[in-house]
């Protein structure tokens, strides 16, 4: 082991004067005379991907209600990327709720127009924005 303040050559030391001389040489590396910033992209963008999608929650699904039947409705606004019901785990049987994601959100957002409130099944859809899952701490 090295004493505080002593570093081998290899590292990097934690001193305060080595931090303000790596803040001042980041800031000059950075600068825009020395080189242009990189465009800020799309996670989902790239070769052969769509630029942005949505994703919607639909809730009040008949318990009959399939994959293929979502896929069929949701077609008519635009293009389906993925159509996912809830099963639950021991029964298998569908727990009345799904997400499809449409391609582009112009698509989501009149599939949410047109589908909210249509019936299927005998009940009537409740289409909506998915949220962002909360992250569980458990088992």
């Amino acid at each position: 082991m090295t004493s505080r303040g002593h570093c081998p050559a290899a590292w990097t030391c934690n001193s305060e004067a080595n931090w303000e001389a790596n803040i001042q040489h980041v800031a000059s590396v950075n600068s825009p005379k020395e080189r242009s910033l990189p465009e800020v992209r799309n996670p989902k963008e790239g070769k052969g991907k769509k630029l942005m999608s949505m994703k919607l929650y639909v809730g009040n699904l008949s318990f009959e209600t399939s994959k293929n039947e979502l896929q069929t409705l949701f077609a008519q606004t635009g293009t389906v990327e993925s159509v996912s019901l809830i099963e639950d785990r021991e029964t298998g049987r569908s727990r009345g709720f799904g997400f499809i994601e449409m391609s582009t959100k112009e698509e989501g957002a009149a599939a949410i127009e047109k589908l909210n409130g249509q019936e299927l099944g005998g009940r009537s859809l409740k289409v909506n924005v998915a949220k962002q899952r909360e992250s569980r701490v458990g088992f």
